[in-house]
């Protein structure tokens, strides 16, 4: 397959959710440039029956690798998925049987056909790292970790916490990155993707590239999806999405992230063009309700994961099940002589007094188009609807 080195589409890879490009920027932008057919992966270790939003961010980089049509390979960490990557984990890892890592990982490519392509003149090549991994003897493993200092192994910000706190770190733990480095040599890679949170574990790997082929392997780290605070989206807050969720929970639970999720979620878990993105943050900041802004976003992440038709179903099932649940028909509409929450309660009759309206949005009895009102200074806007508990709707005019 022929290579496009298009620079719009060359320059929107480099940049597009981009954290970091090892050894540097200009070094993969002249690789691209060559015309030269590079091969690069991500791994996957299966830890878990689904895989989720994280890793669809990679997918969305790979394919931008295959649409240029350079060689794609999705790693299914099958043998270092029973060790468990320690990445960002306080405490060890529970092991997994290889069973268990079979089990989880047998839907994996259905979960990622609606991003990347398995078929056609450049299909992606589909690896278990148990080909190689579980073929090694302890030789191979003491010659493989010569490569390797304690020192370097170390620097690993979650050992470092768990030296902080008297924690162990188990011996099968502190080799999982050694294990994941000899990847690419196996695979003989030009680079490999991941989120920052990876970044220790792939320079591992270019720098046994580095030892043992002579070969400079491109790192890209991808930012993450976090907050303000640099928390990322997890499972214990109810709105992680899986690959394999439906279409109504996929739009119900973007509906539900926080705000500040909105433009860097555009950026990582869409194809909206970034041209959009930033008018749409002007959008924001000019006093367009986040809510509607939400409201793309969901569309857009469920059209790119499930597709265009998931879309639609995911929209119409928030407006006629999510949206609209518990209100009444007919909502009786206000012109407010004022647009600030208090006002508009008192003018609604909803409450009596300043002192009454300021106490219900303390006690979060309050809800502008679903949402919670934080503060006092709340102001609303032509035809949101304002609900204060679960009886009393006002549409604003």
């Amino acid at each position: 397959m022929n290579v496009d080195i298009n620079s719009e589409k060359i320059q929107e890879l480099l940049s597009r959710g981009v954290e970091n490009i090892y050894p540097n920027k200009e070094f993969l932008e002249k690789k691209l440039n060559s015309g030269e057919q590079l091969t690069l992966y991500t791994g996957y270790d299966p830890t878990a029956p689904t895989l989720h939003i994280g890793h669809g961010i990679t997918m969305l980089k790979l394919k931008q690798f295959q649409e240029l049509g350079h060689k794609i390979i999705m790693l299914i960490g099958d043998f270092t998925g029973m060790i468990g990557d320690p990445t960002d984990k306080t405490s060890t890892r529970q092991k997994l049987t290889k069973e268990q890592v079979l089990e989880n990982c047998k839907n994996y490519k259905e979960q990622t056909s609606a991003i990347l392509d398995f078929e056609g003149e450049n299909p992606v090549e589909v690896k278990y790292n148990s080909e190689w991994l579980g073929k090694m003897n302890f030789h191979d493993i003491l010659e493989l970790s010569s490569h390797f200092t304690v020192p370097r192994l170390l620097e690993r910000d979650m050992f470092q916490e768990r030296l902080k706190d008297g924690k162990t770190i188990h011996l099968h733990e502190f080799i999982y990155p050694v294990l994941q480095a000899y990847d690419s040599v196996v695979m003989d890679v030009d680079g490999e993707i991941g989120g920052n949170d990876q970044t220790f574990n792939m320079l591992a790997g270019r720098d046994l590239m580095k030892d043992l082929k002579n070969k400079e392997k491109f790192v890209l780290t991808l930012k993450l999806l976090t907050d303000s605070s640099g928390k990322k989206m997890g499972k214990s807050e109810g709105n992680m999405i899986a690959l394999a969720d439906s279409a109504e929970d996929v739009f119900g639970k973007v509906m539900s992230w926080p705000d500040e999720f909105i433009f860097s979620a555009f950026e990582l878990c869409t194809k909206v063009d970034m041209n959009e993105v930033k008018e749409m943050k002007k959008e924001m900041e000019g006093g367009t309700n986040p809510r509607d802004l939400k409201l793309k976003l969901a569309f857009e992440i469920t059209k790119t994961f499930l597709g265009e038709e998931s879309a639609e179903k995911g929209r119409e099932h928030f407006s006629t099940v999510i949206q609209s649940k518990d209100r009444p028909d007919e909502i009786p509409e206000l012109k407010p002589t004022s647009y600030d929450i208090v006002t508009v309660l008192i003018e609604a009759g909803f409450v009596n007094t300043k002192s009454d309206a300021r106490r219900a949005v303390e006690q979060g009895g309050v809800k502008v188009n679903d949402e919670k009102v934080e503060g006092f200074d709340f102001e609303v806007k032509n035809r949101d609807v304002v609900q204060k508990g679960k009886r009393f709707f006002i549409r604003i005019i």
